[in-house]
């Protein structure tokens, strides 16, 4: 585990020097003053440190010593920086106008001058994610936040230790391998379809019915990443009270407190220990995923079925050869943190994917029209009550639909469900024109990156899936950045995609989606909790066809 370094560069000096110069300083004058009472002496010793330090971090360093002040700089005052700006928007929305005003390459403050550079260079970013990507780890604070509710999987790993698990996990999220698990996808997608007709029948009309698909969708997504992802069934489609769920909806909870209690953790992690209710629920939640976790790798390897095709059945079976020809292999505790990581990550994401593209094809009727008789002109039986149960769904490619490949795309690029992804140089490094301190933290935001006119041209802010068959020549792989790239990339990318398309072509075989006009817009109420979820789900009225 690596840990916060030091700023190297020789301006860099540490943040608390100036405090204890002014100090000693201080602590000269009242040496000198006897007849003051020591709580004058003191008055007068912080008089003198706290402006001092204060001046110097938030004038002094920021413009004239620190090595990015060439960098340009969003303006503003380094005291309080642009915190309010940041918090009081959408992630990622900032630094977009930023990066249109000022350039790929932004500096800018949060209090007391503390430094940021929000990355969108092409060069800058191949540099962080394919040339030097292990110079680049969370910071130790983000790290811990994560790691209660993900454990330190492939996510959170760095350094020889991500390689090392990256190697071990790669054949297990191979396209082979994905194509295998895709029948349990199909399966939990019509589940979760037959219980919303279920519901619709009940209602007045039994045609139409009202449903906040991301909680659906977040009890389809978990059934498919424990069963194709540990060859367990946890089945919250039909029992959404099952522990599991309930702790992973305890952890995305959006009140202000809760809110502002995650943010003071990611710099303070002492503050997890504060006898709040959400603290007690994050743990509560907590010991939940480890427990269920620790099962599933212990029931696994008592198995050790060589028939069981899902992930961790692969990653156990390699791991024994591993360790059976002498070679280090995964521990224990390492194979546990990575089913926490899937477990959090690996459904989540997706079902937050995949409720943004049923909320914009809400919203563009023609381009879910049109999708939806791709689907029908490729896969008719899928429209068909009977012939949809006894068809062989493991032979459907879901790659052979190219318009839906393009509003996946597309709603990915228009809304990532990651949408910022922070680093902290190891050492020090170029990064376009300007050479970077160690220590220092750099964000790249996938919200401002892909919505970038230098990259995308004048339509980016379109909801187009037809973009994606005439990309313009500005366009380049950094464009996208929904995934990330190079070896820190997402490696369940094309697990995600597929699964994406699946249940896209089950929903929009049977039901016509249509915004609920009286909630408001879910895009107005976009919140970041590890992922960019809308902060009261979407509903969306359901027709079925």
């Amino acid at each position: 585990m690596s840990t916060q370094p030091a700023p190297s560069m020789a301006p860099f000096k540490p943040r608390f020097m100036p405090l204890m110069i002014a100090s000693t300083l201080a602590s000269g004058i009242v040496s000198r003053t006897s007849s003051l009472s020591t709580a004058v002496a003191l008055v007068l010793m912080y008089s003198i440190a706290i402006p001092a330090y204060i001046a110097y971090w938030s004038w002094i360093y920021p413009y004239y010593v620190s090595p990015l002040r060439h960098v340009p700089t969003v303006p503003g005052n380094p005291l309080y920086g642009q915190l309010f700006d940041i918090i009081h928007n959408e992630v990622g929305l900032c630094q977009r106008e930023w990066h249109k005003q000022y350039g790929p390459i932004v500096r800018y403050f949060f209090p007391l001058g503390t430094e940021r550079l929000s990355i969108a260079d092409d060069e800058a970013l191949r540099q962080m994610t394919v040339k030097n990507p292990y110079n680049y780890p969370k910071p130790s604070g983000a790290r811990k936040w994560m790691t209660r509710i993900l454990g330190e999987g492939i996510l959170l790993a760095e350094g020889n230790a991500h390689v090392h698990q990256r190697k071990a996990l790669t054949p297990g999220f191979s396209i082979g391998s994905i194509r295998t698990l895709t029948p349990i996808f199909w399966r939990k997608a019509f589940l979760m379809a037959k219980l919303w007709e279920q519901d619709i029948n009940q209602s007045k009309n039994k045609q139409t019915g009202s449903f906040e698909v991301l909680e659906w969708l977040n009890r389809a997504t978990l059934d498919i990443i424990t069963e194709a992802g540990f060859g367990t069934e946890v089945n919250s489609l039909e029992f959404p009270e099952t522990p599991l769920r309930e702790a992973y909806r305890k952890v995305f909870v959006f009140d202000n407190f809760s809110r502002m209690m995650h943010g003071l953790q990611t710099l303070f992690p002492i503050t997890k220990y504060i006898p709040a209710k959400m603290n007690r629920d994050m743990e509560l939640s907590r010991n939940i995923i480890l427990g269920s976790a620790t099962k599933i790798i212990k029931d696994k390897q008592a198995s050790a079925n060589p028939a069981d095709k899902d992930i961790l059945a692969l990653l156990v079976r390699d791991n024994l050869k591993l360790q059976a020809a002498g070679e280090v292999g995964l521990s224990f505790e390492t194979m546990r943190d990575q089913v926490m990581t899937f477990l959090g990550a690996g459904h989540d994401t997706t079902a937050t994917g995949v409720t943004w593209t049923l909320h914009l094809l809400s919203k563009h009727i023609g381009i879910q029209t049109k999708l939806r008789e791709e689907i029908r002109s490729h896969y008719p039986f899928l429209f068909d009550p009977v012939a949809r149960t006894t068809f062989d769904l493991s032979t459907i490619d879901p790659d052979h639909l190219p318009y839906l490949d393009n509003v996946c795309r597309e709603s990915l690029r228009y809304i990532p469900p990651i949408p910022m992804t922070v680093r902290e140089l190891v050492d020090d490094d170029k990064l376009g024109d300007y050479m970077v301190p160690k220590g220092t933290t750099v964000l790249v935001y996938a919200n401002a990156i892909n919505r970038l006119p230098e990259y995308w041209g004048p339509t980016v802010d379109e909801f187009d899936p037809e973009r994606w068959d005439n990309l313009p020549e500005s366009y380049t792989t950094n464009a996208f950045m929904t995934f990330l790239q190079g070896p820190r990339g997402c490696i369940g990318r094309k697990f995600a995609e597929t699964e994406m398309k699946i249940i896209m072509c089950v929903l929009l075989s049977q039901y016509r989606f249509a915004r609920d006009e009286s909630v408001q817009d879910p895009e107005e109420l976009k919140m970041w909790r590890l992922v960019l979820r809308p902060r009261d789900g979407v509903q969306l009225k359901v027709t079925k066809l």
